[in-house]
C-alpha cells in the first residue's frame, strides 16, 4: 500500500484493511514498518474525529 495521510472515511476503512492484512509482521520487516506507520495515521485520524 502506498502510505497517505487519512483525510475521508474511505481512507481510513482501507488503512485499517491494511492494518488487518499485515498486522502479524515480523520486527524489521518493510511491512513491520507500515504498519507502525499506518497505525499511527488512523490514531491520528481517529483523535481529529473526537
Amino acid at each position: 500500500m502506498k502510505l497517505k495521510l487519512i483525510k475521508s472515511e474511505k481512507d481510513y476503512h482501507d488503512a485499517l484493511e491494511s492494518v488487518e492484512k499485515i498486522f502479524h509482521a515480523k520486527n524489521g520487516t518493510k511491512e513491520q514498518e507500515e504498519l507502525e506507520i499506518l497505525v499511527r495515521l488512523i490514531e491520528k485520524y481517529e483523535t481529529e474525529l473526537a
